[in-house]
């Protein structure tokens, strides 16, 4: 099983998180919740939507594609910012193919949202942080 190692935003601890978890990452140190940003392969896309207690934005990108690395902050300061009510996955598109294809995605950044594993919205493009996160309030609303 794969994880990720996240970093305490409050004490710095460095907490080793398995991608596949259910539940509400915490620091072991002090108990903040943390950020839940990870990157999956094919193999472990379904695990991460499907066994997620939290809703999850699925982020399909590609390292070549301008717009996506100017999502890619964004994501970063949602999952600092929503930590404990959000999962962020980072999807490679090049090296995940299989998960575009099942999803019919046509164009990048694709941003995906899912609730109780099921897809509730989708917006394809880049958007501003503030956009970004209306987008994520009023699908979930």
């Amino acid at each position: 099983m794969s994880s990720t190692v996240i970093t305490c935003p409050s004490c710095t601890t460095k907490n080793r998180v398995p991608d596949i978890a259910s539940g509400k990452p915490q620091c072991a140190g002090c108990h903040t919740k943390l950020p839940w940003l990870i990157e999956v392969d094919e193999a472990g896309f379904t695990q991460a939507v499907k066994g997620s207690s939290l809703p999850v934005v699925v982020d399909l990108w590609a390292p070549w594609c301008g717009p996506c690395r100017m999502v890619a902050p964004e994501l970063e300061k949602l999952a600092s910012e929503r930590a404990g009510e959000l999962r962020v996955v980072k999807v490679n598109v090049d090296e995940a193919p299989g998960v575009s294809a099942r999803l019919g995605v046509q164009g990048i950044p694709t941003l995906l949202l899912f609730h109780d594993g099921n897809e509730v919205g989708r917006q394809v493009g880049a958007l501003p942080g503030p956009a970004l996160r209306s987008w994520i309030d009023d699908t979930l609303a």
